[in-house]
């Protein structure tokens, strides 16, 4: 017979959630306004895109409200022109009890001649709040294909390693 502990423990793993449910797409044209000297696209506007593209897909993974915890990393791969299209992907990559790692991946397409680049990548992590504004727990992330499960190991190493950054920074110098 079986420990009812151990049924139980078992049944937990596999409540949770596909990054494939978290995933949002966000097209955009770059205009005037959102250029520099150059004719090309500022990087704040950018990262303006990559966190509404994150905090949706956090939201729609935990169903609540949530905010922007951090920006582990906004690497900018290749500019983006005035008049050029912008797609931006982001899901889930690793949630926590209340926390969520959304990867972004922009990519901009010159809509006259049908050439694409990656653009920029970036990780940012977002706690989703209750109605009184405290962190709430989410569900876990239960990755499927081979994509997701690097995506979600990956995730679980750069968490490892913002807590040893966080623990570094909290030691008076």
């Amino acid at each position: 017979m079986s420990n009812p502990n151990q049924i139980a423990a078992s049944s937990k793993q596999t409540t949770g959630k596909s990054s494939r449910d978290s995933t949002v797409t966000m097209t955009e044209i770059v205009l005037p306004s959102h250029a520099n000297a150059l004719g090309t696209i500022f990087g704040g506007k950018i990262m303006e895109w990559i966190d509404i593209a994150g905090a949706i897909a956090a939201g729609r993974h935990a169903r609540r409200i949530v905010v922007t915890a951090s920006i582990d990393a906004l690497h900018f791969v290749a500019p983006v022109k005035v008049g050029h299209i912008v797609h931006i992907r982001a899901s889930v990559n690793w949630a926590g009890r209340t926390s969520m790692e959304v990867g972004v991946r922009v990519d901009s397409e010159n809509q006259v001649t049908g050439e694409s680049h990656h653009t920029a990548t970036a990780y940012l992590t977002f706690v989703a709040l209750d109605e009184h504004g405290r962190p709430t727990p989410v569900q876990p992330i239960l990755p499927g294909s081979p994509e997701e499960k690097r995506r979600f190991e990956a995730a679980q190493k750069r968490r490892e390693s913002r807590i040893r950054l966080a623990e570094e920074l909290k030691k008076p110098h």
